[in-house]
């Protein structure tokens, strides 16, 4: 449920923010978006610790706060919020005047500024760790792996922090000012300790011996990094979604047109570091480079703390790990239990679910066996508060919900698996190939350039033109739905990779005695990157929405968070293929199918297999489409339309 706050309670909660983090799990309540009554202290009593002087410089003037600050009110009926103040019988309604596109477009330049600090690092990663630290390139190459992996990881951190504990705007806050901490220690280490001489870490100066101490302190900073970007990022998209009330269907188009502008601004930031940046790290001006990536990301949470006054807030809904469990656990306890009729599970009354906060979610048929957590006993008469024996039919859809998304997002992977290609063959690919411009020579990782272009020309193509198109054809206003879309996600993708093998083969006829490169232009690559931008917008645009759209008010941030878990597990799946495949074809005198001499490999093999196993995953993906069932909540005692208009779509898949 969404819900606004008033601008003392705001200003209230960045004097608490130093706070907040040693409190947050040991505090009764878990909702940092509203003032819990034990908190109602004078706010005069902060104003003389120091972290108010630093929080009040950053955040935003406060406007002056009366001695005590009574908490909201709801309004049982619309269920909007409404501010009591003492000594002011007026009752004013403020969750109207907050949210909306003003505030989508703060979070959308904070996502753009934010991607290009992450991969300002990011991008020249492995060449920092070869030329600067002197690591060998297998070691580099794992090393980055390891890291990239480490970044999506944090994103589950982050998104159960925001969804059980801190809220979105708290979360997001913390994990920016870690971000442009870990960017300022990793600035500050390459120039004292790391590039010496200056302007080392070329093709030409090689740098000193790093001391223990430096390269200790990077691994520090850049871990800082991954910790912040990868937390901040699925919120970030929640938290932009909760600016639009999705019960009206004005509300809803442009809370699902935000997810596709969210991914167009992740490629409008990653577009500046792929093209500029790494020519400047390139060229040794490493420190340079850092510098203007922790300057995009300090102008970026600068931004996000501007809008502090007008953003539309939701509370957290405490831990919903534990909540699953429960679920489980009740439904073994009760195994020999004959679930009832659907009018006869348990559910407490009224609009709001016993979750607080959270609307209810209505019942469906599938997964009846978890059914029985729901069911009530005569053992269940004496404790009915005890959720280890029995749960709300809410509580055990929101169960259910989770087991039917497993699925869908496992079939994902494969197509990360696709995504990761762009970062590691592709590079190595065109690195082998005639590279040469008229005098210039372009670093192969520069054709990912093409990969960011088709991005944003398709993001454009399918909001003004693909999304009527289909809305007429399918009777659909959506155009697609968010299955459909990662559905045909898959299939572009797997023409992606017969693309990249079909190049590979063209590279290897036209291979001349003793060179290294192939006299094949490396921009025959460019329709396998343009290929793969293109699936991105319906793949991974398609599981923002979805995800977020189909998990319950008690979890949307951990939906939006199994996007980046899913490109994590993706570089490791791609790893482990690599050593497979190494492995099996290296044997005897065979180079295998990736030798260190790509020339006397078969690197289209692999991308074919690449491709075999996306359309044998297209295959499973359609059957868990079609099995799946939209999630149902109660809006103001009736059932949700749209989700029931959805699962006649998925039908259709």
């Amino acid at each position: 449920m969404t819900k606004s706050v008033n601008d003392s309670e705001i200003c209230y909660c960045c004097e608490k923010l130093a706070f907040v983090v040693a409190a947050t799990f040991s505090s009764h309540s878990p909702e940092f978006d509203t003032i819990p009554e034990e908190f109602t202290l004078s706010v005069t009593k902060f104003r003389k610790r120091f972290f108010f002087f630093v929080f009040n410089a950053f955040i935003h003037q406060c406007m002056e706060p009366t001695e005590s600050v009574t908490p909201s009110a709801i309004n049982s009926v619309s269920i909007e919020p409404v501010e009591v103040t003492e000594g002011n019988d007026r009752c004013e309604e403020v969750g109207k005047s907050r949210g909306g596109w003003k505030m989508a477009y703060i979070l959308l330049a904070n996502q753009a500024l934010a991607t290009l600090a992450f991969f300002g690092v990011g991008v020249n990663l492995v060449l920092f760790l070869t030329r600067v630290l002197r690591q060998d390139s297998a070691e580099a190459a794992n090393n980055v792996s390891v890291w990239t992996g480490t970044v999506y990881i944090f994103s589950l951190l982050g998104a159960f922090l925001s969804d059980s504990y801190w809220g979105r705007y708290l979360t997001c806050t913390i994990f920016q000012l870690f971000f442009v901490l870990g960017l300022g220690v990793l600035s500050l280490t390459s120039w004292l300790l790391l590039i010496k001489p200056e302007g080392c870490g070329n093709e030409e100066i090689k740098c000193r011996e790093a001391t223990s101490l430096g390269v200790n302190i990077f691994y520090l900073s850049i871990y800082m990094v991954a910790f912040g970007y990868g937390g901040h990022q699925p919120t970030l998209a929640t938290f932009g979604a909760d600016q639009f009330d999705d019960k009206t269907i004005h509300e809803s188009n442009s809370r699902e047109a935000f997810f596709c502008y969210f991914y167009f601004a992740l490629n409008v930031g990653s577009l500046f570091s792929n093209t500029i940046l790494v020519y400047v790290e390139d060229s040794g001006r490493w420190t340079l480079g850092f510098g203007v990536s922790l300057a995009s990301a300090i102008v970026a949470l600068i931004s996000f703390l501007a809008g502090s006054k007008k953003y539309r807030y939701v509370q957290a809904y405490g831990n919903p790990v534990i909540r699953v469990i429960q679920v489980f656990v009740a439904s073994v306890r009760k195994w020999k239990v004959q679930p009832v009729k659907d009018g006869q599970l348990y559910e407490v009354e009224g609009l709001e679910s016993a979750i607080k906060g959270s609307r209810k979610i209505m019942h469906t048929q599938k997964l009846s066996c978890l059914d029985k957590a729901a069911t009530l006993t005569a053992k269940d008469g004496n404790d009915p508060e005890n959720h280890w024996r029995l749960c709300t039919v809410t509580q055990v859809e929101e169960a259910k919900c989770v087991v039917r998304m497993f699925p869908v997002w496992l079939c994902t992977i494969i197509y990360s698996v696709v995504f990761t290609q762009m970062a590691s063959l592709f590079v190595e690919q065109g690195d082998v190939m005639n590279n040469k411009v008229g005098k210039y020579h372009l670093p192969a990782a520069t054709m990912s350039v093409f990969d960011i272009c088709s991005v944003l020309l398709c993001t454009g193509i399918y909001r003004r033109i693909l999304v009527p198109l289909a809305g007429k054809l399918s009777g659909n206003p959506k155009g697609l739905t968010e299955l459909q879309r990662m559905g045909v996600g898959l299939v572009i993708g797997m023409l992606a990779m017969v693309a990249a093998g079909v190049t590979e083969l063209a590279r290897l006829q036209h291979l001349s005695p003793g060179e290294k490169a192939s006299s094949l232009s490396i921009f025959y690559q460019i329709p396998q990157y343009v290929l793969v931008g293109a699936s991105e917008v319906f793949m991974y645009v398609g599981q923002l929405e979805f995800f977020n759209g189909q998990a319950p008010d008690g979890i949307k941030s951990f939906g939006s968070s199994l996007c980046m878990a899913s490109i994590s597990l993706g570089n490791y799946v791609s790893s482990f293929m690599v050593k497979m495949v190494t492995i099996i074809t290296a044997t005897g005198e065979k180079p295998g199918w990736i030798p260190n001499n790509l020339n006397m490999g078969h690197m289209d093999r692999f991308f074919f297999l690449i491709a075999i196993l996306t359309a044998l995953d297209l295959v499973v993906y359609v059957f868990c489409a079609r099995w799946y069932t939209s999630v149902n909540i109660n809006v103001n005692g009736s059932e949700d339309i749209e989700n029931q208009e959805d699962d006649d779509a998925i039908n259709k898949v």
